[in-house]
């Protein structure tokens, strides 16, 4: 019953969530669609994190997904051994992966030390700052710890097949029964930020300035002063 709901009915809640929170909020929040960005309190630190966790982030996410959606019998037609793909995730991803975790660092370090800026800081801010950071942390840790303690462990043969079964409807818990715990942790707290997500500054990376585009010009106003 416990596995039941760990890898069925908890991520279906999760991606619920997901999607009828972003709605709700959107519906219902519109002015609150926003960054609340403290750069005005203190800049180099907040410069530098977001920096280090936007190079970071991007190419990590993309090795989620191939790694995640694409079959390895895809990735070995195309000529890409077990061998190639586990050095390519584990150093690449693992330099990505200190990239991102350094700028996540940084970042929450930022909330949570410097006092403007924890007072300006929403106990959702505090929250989703620590489980980013302990995400990324525990999905560095799960590749090189397994890839030590249990190099036979592959995550394509297991986690990949369970969350393809997912998104088909077709969900087969099974397969996660025997993942590192470290996996575990990772994929059961990634689910956790998704339903978090439309209830945090997170919905801000949907924000998209599309209307400023094609404009032919810029309303610039002056303050006069009596």
């Amino acid at each position: 019953m416990a596995n039941q709901f760990l890898w069925v009915i908890f991520p279906y809640l999760c991606m619920a969530t997901f999607v009828v929170g972003h709605i709700f909020r959107y519906r219902n929040d519109q002015f609150g669609w926003t960054a609340k960005s403290s750069e005005f309190i203190e800049k180099k630190q907040l410069m530098i994190g977001s920096l280090l966790f936007h190079i970071g982030i991007m190419p990590v996410i993309a090795g989620h997904v191939v790694g995640l959606a694409v079959p390895k019998e895809w990735t070995q037609a195309l000529g890409v051994s077990d061998h190639m793909y586990h050095m390519g995730a584990v150093w690449g991803g693992g330099f990505f992966g200190v990239v991102t975790f350094a700028g996540m660092f940084i970042l929450t370090y930022r909330r949570f030390a410097l006092k403007s800026v924890r007072k300006l800081s929403s106990a959702s801010d505090l929250i989703v700052n620590s489980l980013l950071l302990f995400i990324v942390f525990i999905g560095m840790y799960s590749v090189i710890a397994t890839s030590i303690t249990q190099p036979e462990f592959d995550y394509r043969s297991s986690i990949s097949i369970w969350f393809r079964s997912l998104l088909i409807f077709r969900p087969e818990g099974a397969y996660m029964i025997g993942v590192p715990l470290a996996f575990q942790l990772h994929v059961l707290s990634g689910f956790l930020i998704f339903a978090m997500w439309p209830f945090t500054r997170l919905v801000h990376v949907w924000s998209v300035p599309l209307n400023y585009v094609g404009r032919s010009y810029i309303l610039y106003r002056r303050h006069r002063e009596n």
